[in-house]
């Protein structure tokens, strides 16, 4: 009886300390694109960052500006504005002024 206890509770060790399919495949399987930092490829950002600049007017310098963040963090934050907290690396690159550098 010790011993089946015993493989019951290194079996689940085994299983919590491996990664689950959910948390292998990143968001993509939820419609979060680039919700988890380096989640991407680098041919994922044109559509990616197309979607994320999708409501502004200032369509070129954000497309110059989302593809560059993206290919430093391959993540881009799920929608078109806000959201930036998914996406550490995206929200913490700065100018050198301070402010925000990826939109």
């Amino acid at each position: 009886m010790l011993c089946f206890l015993l493989v019951l509770v290194l079996l689940g060790e085994i299983q919590a300390s491996s990664p689950s399919q959910k948390q292998r495949q990143g968001n993509h399987g939820n419609g979060m694109y680039g919700a988890t930092q380096g989640s991407l490829r680098p041919q994922d950002c044109g559509p990616r960052c197309t979607q994320r600049c999708s409501a502004t007017a200032y369509k070129k310098p954000c497309m110059f500006f989302c593809q560059k963040c993206c290919a430093k963090c391959l993540c881009v934050p799920p929608g078109t504005y806000g959201n930036k907290q998914s996406c550490p690396c995206y929200n913490n690159w700065k100018t050198k002024r301070g402010g925000p550098k990826c939109p």
